[in-house]
């Protein structure tokens, strides 16, 4: 649906967008997220053709944004940060102005504008003037104008900006319904929206794509290892044994533990000695009735799943687990990692190309 192909965009001051590589396939919802300054704006201006690239082709559902812009662009609904409104005109008339902008059959006109209001919930408001509409209801209108030509791609920059919580759930929503019939690129400052609606993310840092991945395989394409926080009710040393023995682990911590607990590495192999024949009720019975209950986080050795191999052997030993949860990345976490780098260089050829324009 849509492929950016070594985009850049450089002025004179060397900030912009660098070799941008990136495609979207047809009914996906994309997170393109990034600090201020990173890019998006300028990338999306350069997508939906109000901004020319310095080098680097754009295409949509197959159509070139350089050669054939006209019909690239009638694929595209826009709605920047600030939706293109009309103060002064009512609801309705401003549809058919956007209708008429957009090269919609005057045929079809009165029933895409009524498709439009039923869908963004503007019924009732259709002879109110946009000047005394709320600012959710702005941006369920710069919606509407965006997909009243039954766009291909929707590209939507910061469309929860300055919004209520009641009505950020309820543009979330209508996006969501959105992405069922149009390819959307939704860009926010907002990151638990983008685990709330999206099915991929890109995030963009000085000019340049650093990260391109599913939210659910974020934490393998980090190099996240595989950590389990624990809680289990029996003796600590002797919890703290039955973990050591496992190969699969390679480290447990105390949690909440006294200052001079530290990090604890797992031994070799041959360090086991915990026997087999040792039954859960003779265990359980040597345990106090006022047990201490004792919190872990337990690292992988391979970042492999180990939750099983936790449960049998504390199971087996009599020691009951509380609580098992596994520990990972927040998006949060991820962002704030791929976005603290230091500046990068620009690519010299491109740099004298702007030179030589200038």
């Amino acid at each position: 649906m849509l492929e950016v192909k070594q985009v850049s965009k450089l002025y004179e001051n060397d900030r912009g967008v660098h070799n941008i590589d990136f495609s979207m396939q047809r009914g996906e919802i994309v997170g393109f997220l990034g600090p201020n300054g990173a890019g998006k704006t300028t990338t999306m201006r350069m997508i939906t053709g109000y901004l020319n690239p310095t080098h680097g082709q754009i295409w949509v559902d197959g159509h070139s944004m350089a050669d054939n812009p006209k019909k690239a662009r009638r694929k595209i609904g826009y709605l920047p940060e600030t939706p293109p409104l009309y103060p002064e005109m009512t609801v309705q008339a401003y549809l058919r102005f956007i209708a008429n902008l957009r090269d919609v059959p005057a045929r079809e006109q009165k029933l895409r504008v009524g498709e439009a209001i039923d869908k963004l919930g503007l019924q009732g408001r259709e002879k109110q003037i946009i000047r005394s509409l709320s600012k959710g209801y702005k941006q369920r209108l710069g919606l509407a104008q965006a997909i009243l030509h039954q766009p291909d791609l929707l590209i939507l920059d910061e469309p929860t900006s300055g919004l209520d919580p009641k009505q950020i759930i309820e543009i979330r929503q209508l996006i969501h319904e959105l992405g069922e019939n149009h390819t959307v690129l939704l860009s926010t400052h907002i990151l638990p929206e983008i685990n709330a609606i999206c099915n991929r993310v890109l995030i963009i840092n000085q000019g340049r794509v650093v990260l391109d991945e599913r939210p659910e395989h974020l934490g393998r394409t980090m190099g996240e290892t595989f950590e389990v926080s624990l809680e289990v009710k029996g003796p600590r040393e002797r919890i703290l044994t039955e973990l050591r023995s496992l190969e699969a682990v390679a480290a447990v911590k105390e949690v909440d533990a006294p200052s001079d607990a530290a990090t604890i590495a797992a031994p070799a192999a041959q360090d086991v000695f915990i026997t087999d024949d040792a039954s859960t009720e003779a265990v359980l019975a040597e345990l106090p009735a006022s047990a201490e209950t004792v919190k872990l986080l337990v690292t992988s050795a391979d970042r492999s799943d180990i939750r099983e191999a936790l449960f049998f052997r504390l199971a087996g030993a009599g020691y009951p687990i509380l609580e098992m949860k596994r520990e990972s990345l927040s998006l949060e976490d991820i962002f704030l990692k791929l976005t603290t780098d230091e500046p990068a260089e620009v690519d010299s050829t491109l740099k004298e190309e702007v030179d030589t324009d200038a």
